[in-house]
């Protein structure tokens, strides 16, 4: 998904009002339309909703966060030290066939 925006500024009464372009895949913009039509929202509502909040918090207006437990800080301090075991030669990776692991 690629998001483009295109600002440009006219005068409503004595408010500047910015036109947002982005681009969404159909899918995800629909089921987006559903849920705000059912909070009794437009996607235009919506957005300056999400924009007033990215303000009010001075961020994103909610946690983002990989849940991935690859990722986690144990896992990524034991591949770092393996990985120095490697640089060091304290240790050497182990080599095995497909048959080998297949068969194990």
């Amino acid at each position: 998904m690629r998001i483009i925006c295109l600002y440009y500024v006219r005068i409503k009464g004595l408010t500047l009002v910015a036109n947002v372009n982005i681009r969404v895949e159909d899918s995800l913009k629909a089921m987006a339309e559903n849920i705000f039509s059912e909070l009794g929202m437009n996607m235009s509502t919506a957005t300056n909703v999400f924009y007033r909040q990215v303000v009010r918090c001075k961020g994103i207006p909610f946690d983002l966060r990989i849940d991935d437990p690859f990722y986690s800080a144990e896992n990524q301090a034991r591949l770092m030290k393996t990985i120095d075991g490697y640089k060091s030669g304290k240790s050497k990776p182990i080599v095995k066939t497909m048959e080998e692991l297949e068969n194990a």
